[in-house]
């Protein structure tokens, strides 16, 4: 991969002249292409109301609850709705959003279906910390087509996310940033305020290595599995345990802007399973959550996994679907699983932090 930094000054390209030039004469690249781009211009809506603040009156605060039981801000259904706008004239037939029970139906006829989270992380509007909008775009399959698995129909938003022809998230922080794949490397967009348009500032991505960084919620440490203890006792053991080296921890609790840091930086997330109430199956959402963030990881050379298997493979069986997710550098992500496969090897060897030692009965 080349140099991720660019100078918009000598590559001036916007996000619409890389779609265009990108999809070319093919149909279906050509659809994708609009419906990234008309996700941009919902996004471009989104990160203006954003900006105003509470000047068009309060951001947070629940007004509700969606689906899947989680609380929704004001804003959390006005992107909804900018969304499902920008969608209408798309070649979109089904979409899937975390602030809907159900698939909604667009165009029948269209080749495609979106999944989106449309503002993640909107606990966080009350104290300004950075939230995002994360979409996956898939091909719309019949819903009735019979798959391998016994024969039974599938839904086209219900497919892994090896399926996945794009995705993107966006960061609405200090400035919008945009990062997207299309399957050929990851690259990042900025938004030019003035102009409404989106503006390459970084070009084919590639996660740096070497990065001694993890984010994860230390709080819930007496909860997680033993190969994620393991995992992170050797991290916080330093160069004095049997890693050889210390670690920094960070923790926004602001999964767009955690991915963009790792994308940026490096390191490692992880947002493991445990043993509270709810999160026996990890806490974020498979198909419009942590499918895009593992497609644009992977084509950024990374990786991204449940704490073991690949996230991209995963069969999902429902919308709404919860999974673990840990991502960040290959290297990194690849001895979390093994944590998991050989604990012996691994997990028991920190002499002040391992489960047998002076810290641990």
């Amino acid at each position: 991969m080349s140099d991720p930094a660019t100078n918009p000054a000598t590559d001036p390209a916007t996000l619409a002249q890389y779609l265009a030039g990108w999809s070319g004469d093919d149909p279906l690249r050509r659809a994708v292409a609009e419906t990234v781009e008309v996700l941009g211009q919902a996004i471009v809506e989104i990160a203006e109301r954003l900006g105003r603040g509470e000047l068009d009156g309060p951001l947070g605060g629940a007004v509700g609850r969606n689906a899947d039981g989680d609380s929704q801000a004001t804003l959390d259904l006005q992107a909804h709705e900018l969304v499902l706008a920008a969608l209408a004239g798309a070649p979109v037939a089904w979409l899937g959003s975390e602030e809907s029970e159900s698939p909604i139906a667009l165009r029948p006829d269209a080749p495609l279906a979106v999944a989106i989270d449309p503002l993640d992380g909107s606990s966080n509007l009350d104290t300004d910390v950075s939230v995002g909008t994360i979409f996956s775009i898939l091909p719309a399959l019949p819903a009735a087509t019979p798959t391998a698995l016994g024969g039974a129909a599938r839904h086209p938003l219900l497919q892994p996310g090896s399926s996945q022809l794009a995705a993107g998230f966006v960061v609405y922080g200090p400035h919008t940033a945009l990062a997207v794949t299309l399957g050929a490397g990851t690259q990042v967009f900025t938004l030019d305020r003035a102009a409404r348009t989106f503006r390459r500032t970084r070009r084919d991505l590639a996660i740096p290595l070497g990065r001694r960084e993890y984010a994860i919620n230390a709080s819930n440490y007496r909860f997680w599995d033993p190969a994620i203890q393991s995992y992170i006792d050797d991290c916080i053991a330093g160069a004095e345990g049997p890693r050889g080296e210390n670690f920094n921890m960070r923790w926004i609790a602001s999964l767009v802007a955690e991915a963009y840091r790792v994308l940026q930086r490096g390191g490692i997330f992880l947002y493991p399973r445990d043993a509270r109430p709810g999160y026996g199956e990890g806490r974020l959402r498979l198909v419009y959550e942590a499918n895009p963030i593992a497609f644009i990881v992977e084509q950024a050379g990374g990786a991204a996994t449940d704490g073991v298997s690949p996230i991209r493979s995963i069969e999902p069986h429902a919308l709404h679907q919860r999974t673990p997710l840990v991502f960040g550098s290959r290297d990194k992500v690849e001895r979390v699983a093994r944590y998991h496969s050989d604990p012996p090897g691994l997990g028991e060897a920190s002499p002040l932090f391992g489960r047998r030692g002076l810290f641990r009965a």
